[in-house]
């Protein structure tokens, strides 16, 4: 039973790492898309940063008082489902 909660608590924390290092590699190296490739590229790029950058919105929605805390509950249980799934297709990748 320990083992599975540790699995379930690694994947989530190497899905939102995983994220968050492909959110900020993407903020260095990429500017605003404009043309239709940069926008597929774009997409492709945010399927794996999404979940940081979710998180990272929400909570700044929530702090400016902008959002309710449900909306941001909701939020945060996307994301955070959003970095589990990350986390277990890393798992797979890597086994």
């Amino acid at each position: 039973m320990l083992r599975n909660i540790l699995l379930v608590l690694f994947a989530f924390t190497g899905g939102l790492c995983l994220s968050g290092i492909a959110a900020n590699l993407y903020r260095i190296m990429a500017r605003k898309p404009k043309s239709t490739p940069a926008r597929m590229a774009y997409c492709v790029v945010m399927i794996v940063a999404g979940a940081s950058v979710l998180l990272e919105n929400a909570t700044r929605s929530f702090k400016s008082r902008t959002c309710s805390p449900a909306a941001y509950g909701f939020a945060l249980m996307i994301a955070s489902y959003w970095a589990l799934a990350l986390g277990i297709v890393l798992i797979k990748t890597l086994s």
